[in-house]
């Protein structure tokens, strides 16, 4: 419950108070102020007074340092006190490095004789655990001892495994109950944490087909309740982990789902949205509303809808190791999104009850900042924050078995916090995809330390999600109706011829937008924004399955990181809407119907991913291979074409040509020499095998249609 004052008084920095006293309070005036420590006081400096609009503003400079946790009083001319309350100096560098803490043991720790819980909160005055044993009536509530760097230990005799538990913690006279941002279990709904003991949930990781170099993947994005929801799926269990770990199932006409399905494509990484704890889903009536999962609550934990039972703490733990796991069985690889760039409420966070001010950024003027869009950027940069995402990390990767990471909003983040993810992940192993959205967002910290695009220099081995190549091929995603390459729009062409090369600055173009082809993860349609088949229907576009065709095939066929959409390939629809992260499961589940109906459109893209796959040259892993290998052939525009040229070394063909006609008339292409050309692509199949020999000099290519040839 908060305490009247007479009067705010606030530690802003280590030496320095800020007093502020109300005009209605003898008019905001005195001419004296005093620390009280105890019995003792002490008289502080007044440096500067400023008339605000309800209030006079003091400036004080302290000859003692108030220690950060202790309570000290303000006393003024008049005999008014007031409790000096923690202020910005929980945003110093002095405060930070004086609190850094770097040990591996906050949260829950099982020991044989006893349990041990480790809480960071260094401005808090007392804190206490509350812990509620299972079949107990109420809980107990323990004191916490206050250890070195502001962090807080209590042990329990025994093993607390299947307890509830949550911290109290007494900051600026005031008691905040918080779930431990640590919890790595958690009840229905996320309202308390759960003591787990994850060595029950262990599983054996399966052997991996090898990969090393980033463009060898084909990346595969969906939602776990997407991928079964829909009523042809042929799985029982919707909606869940369990479902979407389903292996076998089939569509009414025979056709595989789910699982099996995403496997025969020939896709490397599995994608899935985020499945950690998240807000938007009531757990236990989880198909009352729907939510893609940016609404993050407990880093630590599984999101609760997934689960067959969310108020066992063990089934949605063992249930998303089985899903990963069973994901493993088919070779495939999961790359997890995770959403450090916030949370969904800052004042009700964990972060916020347990250290107020500190995990997020403020602005000038002391307001929490909004880069992000949803009320609160995570302060990455600060020590203890940095700490917390390489914590979470390093427990996904080792804990959960996770392949990648894909990072919501990363340009939120700071570089030096990217650079010790990707550092960590190859001490565990360098085959590990860091990807992320490297957009330039207006937080403040200073631009040169955001983790985006602009500063992809200082970030190698993480991909960026490559607007460029998006808006290039298909149009602006911020203009429905703006027409890309793909279309015809040959203002497109050489945006295109670029973002085909990988984006690192091929022909006249001397410097690219990345050092490096494994930057650029090349899309045209996510989760986010409409579905290309949705765009192509806005625009009213011609030949509009063979544009689609077209677009997707681009993103296969360029030097890079290719992302696909789930659904992509059979003209995914969501009915317009352009930002379904709430809709109803009818616009945002896989059709497994509208599938069936396209099944000739997926056995194209089959072949244009086993084609990828099936050569070295279109997934070159450093820009000197692309810029000595990969030249464009004179052609008119709006037709584009390059060769790769001596590429034997790297996969059958000594020679490829790869041509995309996005012009609704039929074109002829003048080929770069005379020979029996071998056909793995025309305007019906594509294959990594050849189905055809052409012999001769041109080429004819149908509308909208691309063709590949080899010698």
């Amino acid at each position: 419950m908060a305490t009247k004052r007479p009067f705010e008084a606030y530690l802003d920095e280590v030496g320095i108070i800020t007093i502020l006293l109300p005009h209605s309070y003898m008019e905001g005036a005195s001419s004296a102020f005093y620390l009280k420590d105890g019995n003792e006081c002490t008289a502080l400096k007044v440096k500067d007074r400023i008339r605000l609009d309800h209030a006079v503003k003091y400036v004080c400079a302290s000859p003692v340092k108030p220690a950060i946790g202790k309570p000290y009083s303000l006393l003024d001319e008049h005999g008014g006190e007031t409790d000096l309350q923690i202020g910005a100096v929980i945003r110093t560098k002095e405060f930070d490095e004086a609190f850094y803490y770097d040990g591996g043991d906050l949260g829950v720790t099982l020991l044989e004789d006893k349990t041990v819980f480790k809480v960071w909160a260094p401005t808090a005055s007392q804190v206490k655990l509350k812990l509620k044993r299972p079949g107990a009536g109420e809980p107990e509530y323990k004191k916490m001892t206050r250890l070195e760097k502001g962090v807080w230990c209590a042990e329990v005799n025994g093993t607390a495994e299947g307890a509830l538990y949550s911290y109290l913690a007494c900051i600026n006279l005031e008691w905040r109950e918080a779930v431990d941002p640590y919890a790595k279990g958690a009840s229905a709904n996320g309202e308390q944490g759960i003591v787990v003991d994850l060595a029950k949930t262990r599983l054996p990781k399966a052997e991996l087909p090898d990969f090393s170099n980033p463009c060898d993947a084909v990346i595969y994005e969906t939602h776990i309740r997407d991928l079964t929801m829909h009523p042809a799926s042929g799985i029982q269990e919707k909606g869940t982990y369990c479902g979407a770990a389903r292996i076998g199932a089939r569509s009414p006409s025979g056709e595989p789902t789910g699982l099996s399905y995403i496997k025969s494509l020939g896709i490397t990484h599995i994608e899935f949205l985020p499945f950690h704890d998240f807000e938007g889903v009531d757990e236990l009536n989880p198909f009352e509303k729907y939510n893609w999962g940016y609404n993050p609550i407990h880093f630590n934990v599984p999101e609760g809808s997934f689960s067959t039972n969310p108020s066992d703490p063990y089934k949605r733990i063992s249930e998303l190791k089985q899903l990963i796991s069973s994901v493993h069985s088919q070779g495939l690889r999961v790359i997890m999104d995770v959403v450090y760039n916030h949370v969904y409420i800052r004042e009700t966070s964990s972060f916020e009850q347990l250290v107020p001010g500190y995990f997020f950024r403020h602005d000038e003027f002391g307001l929490p900042s909004n880069g992000t869009g949803v009320g609160n950027d995570f302060a990455s940069e600060r020590l203890m924050a940095r700490k917390y995402i390489l914590d979470s990390v390093s427990f996904w990767l080792e804990e959960y078995q996770v392949d990648g990471l894909r990072f919501d909003l990363m340009g939120i983040l700071d570089v030096r916090t990217m650079q010790e993810v990707r550092r960590l992940a190859d001490e565990r192993d360098s085959s590990i995809i860091i990807i992320g959205e490297g957009w330039d967002l207006n937080t403040p910290i200073p631009n040169s330390e955001k983790a985006n695009i602009g500063n992809q220099e200082k970030l190698p081995g993480i991909g960026q999600f490559n607007d460029w190549f998006r808006d290039t091929i298909k149009g602006s995603t911020f203009n429905l109706y703006d027409r890309g390459y793909a279309m015809g729009n040959e203002r497109y062409a050489e945006g295109a011829r670029q973002v085909l090369a990988g984006s690192i600055g091929i022909g006249k173009r001397k410097h690219g937008l990345f050092m490096s082809p494994a930057q650029s993860v090349n899309y045209v349609e996510s989760h986010d924004n409409h579905t290309l088949w949705d765009k192509l229907e806005a625009c009213e576009a011609d030949h509009i399955e063979k544009r689609h065709r077209l677009a997707t095939s681009m993103v296969l066929l360029s030097q890079g990181i290719p992302f696909l959409h789930s659904g992509q390939e059979f003209f995914r629809t969501k009915k317009g809407i352009g930002n379904s992260y709430r809709s109803p499961d009818e616009i945002n589940w896989l059709d497994w119907q509208r599938r069936d109906r396209h099944i000739g459109n997926v056995s194209y893209i089959k072949g244009i991913i086993s084609l990828r796959l099936s050569h070295k040259a279109f997934r070159f892993p450093d820009a000197a291979l692309v810029q000595e290998h990969m030249h464009f052939l004179p052609l008119s525009l709006p037709v584009l074409g390059y060769v790769l040229e001596d590429v034997q070394e790297y996969g059958r063909w000594e020679t490829i040509v790869v041509v995309f006609n996005p012009s609704g008339e039929e074109k002829v292409v003048e080929l770069p020499e005379e020979n029996k050309w071998k056909i793995l692509a025309d305007s019906e199949t594509a294959s990594s095998v050849p189905f055809q020999v052409m012999d001769g000099k041109t080429a004819v290519l149908p509308p909208c249609t691309l063709w590949i040839a080899a010698k």
